[in-house]
């Protein structure tokens, strides 16, 4: 391999050998990608990547004092979502750069709010459902925050008994997913926040898939219960806007129910000498680049093009859900609420069945308790459907003659 470093290349030849590079990548917005494509059109990406291409020089870190456009263009996008997820007067949010950051946002403040009010705890815990995010688990590791994760999801939701029978005097947060990534279904929020209230505790709800898709599915007709701050006991909400939000990434938002809760957000410090340093962020330096795709897609869409995609994303879903029901040996894993959705089966053997549809071009996402694939829709997956369902049910039928069998691969969530 060539020292790259080793003198200056001309731009036009970075440009050719970037081509070549990418030619043996997976096109990120194909249409056989099932696993995490959040393609809203081209008229979408050309808009985002104009508004970032614009903002990405600008450090949100400064903002307040150099950027003030990129602090407001910031500002609205936390009033959308305010408004968004029926946040009550007083409430306040801020960008992260990701689930991962939201999360561990949240879960910092939680723990700082709790070190406040309860100093007697020594050694704070938290209880999360079976299916919370990763997230939660690094964040406590990190924090120094227990995580009582339960070992199950009947009916693929949270187990509220057993989140019930986890909380303790050490316990300072609970945690709901809307949806769980691994099912696609909604984890009874209200219920959760109720445990919430009578013991005292931090409630987050984890909507980084679902938020910028549940509201406008309930807006379209779907039965979806209250998961955000109209529950009177949630603290705080995670959503990814470089999501179903369509922005480039890394964008993602925490909102809090009470501006007040931000001071256990924020990390503050002003011993040395350069004076004061203040953030609501894990990261310092952050470019204004992904925030300004978000306001820029959020202008552009409105509500009524998330509707729509949303609509045509559920439409393919339902389409999914029958015609996976209808293969022999073939089970969808829940009710999922929201745009992606899980099955398995109990007498074939999804790793062989994943394998061939992998052959076959497709790229899903995995579970493995139980051993299933995932589907992730955009709004343009319905045209892929019908093609997708005669593969499956041509697999399924091998794999249960035997015709096919499966090489041993662990599933991983990522790399």
């Amino acid at each position: 391999m060539t020292d790259f470093f080793a003198g200056g290349t001309p731009a036009a030849g970075i440009r050719a050998e970037l081509a070549e590079l990418r030619g043996g990548n997976a096109r990120w917005n194909d249409l056989r990608n099932l696993r995490a494509s959040y393609f809203a059109g081209d008229d979408v990406v050309q808009i985002a990547g104009e508004a970032y291409s614009a903002y990405f020089g600008m450090n949100a870190l400064y903002g307040a004092i150099a950027y003030p456009s990129l602090r407001r263009i910031e500002a609205e996008v936390v009033a959308t979502l305010l408004r968004l997820f029926q946040a009550p007067d007083g409430a306040t949010g801020s960008i992260t750069s990701g689930g991962t950051e939201s999360i561990f946002m949240a879960v910092k403040t939680a723990r700082d709010w709790a070190r406040a009010r309860r100093p007697e705890i020594a050694a704070p815990t938290m209880v999360v459902p079976r299916t919370a995010h990763a997230a939660f688990s690094k964040a406590g590791e990190l924090l120094g925050v227990g995580v009582r994760r339960m070992a199950s999801s009947p009916g693929f939701r949270a187990d509220l008994a057993a989140m019930t029978a986890a909380i303790d005097g050490s316990t300072i947060m609970i945690v709901g997913s809307t949806p769980g990534y691994a099912y696609g279904t909604l984890d009874p929020v209200g219920e959760i926040a109720a445990l919430a209230e009578r013991h005292g505790l931090w409630m987050h709800v984890d909507a980084c898939v679902g938020g910028m898709v549940l509201p406008f599915a309930r807006d379209l007709g779907s039965p979806i219960p209250a998961f955000d701050f109209a529950v009177p006991s949630v603290t705080s909400l995670s959503v990814d806007l470089h999501k179903y939000g369509y922005a480039l990434h890394g964008c993602s938002a925490l909102i809090l129910r009470d501006g007040e809760l931000g001071q256990y957000q924020r990390y503050q410090f002003d011993q040395w000498p350069v004076g004061g340093y203040s953030t609501t962020n894990l990261v310092g330096s952050r470019s204004g680049g992904p925030v300004a795709s978000a306001w820029a897609v959020m202008k552009y869409l409105g509500a009524a093009g998330y509707r729509e995609r949303v609509g045509r994303m559920l439409d393919a879903k339902r389409r999914l859900t029958e015609g996976i029901r209808a293969i022999d040996g073939l089970a969808v894993f829940g009710e999922p609420e929201a745009t992606l959705l899980a099955f398995g089966s109990a007498q074939l053997d999804m790793a062989a069945i994943g394998q061939e549809m992998t052959r076959l071009g497709w790229s899903f996402a995995r579970v493995v308790e139980p051993p299933g694939m995932l589907l992730l829709l955009n709004g343009f997956h319905g045209a892929i459907v019908a093609e997708f369902l005669d593969d499956l049910r041509l697999t399924a039928v091998a794999v249960a003659e035997g015709r096919i069998v499966a090489e041993v691969r662990p599933a991983v969530y990522t790399v």
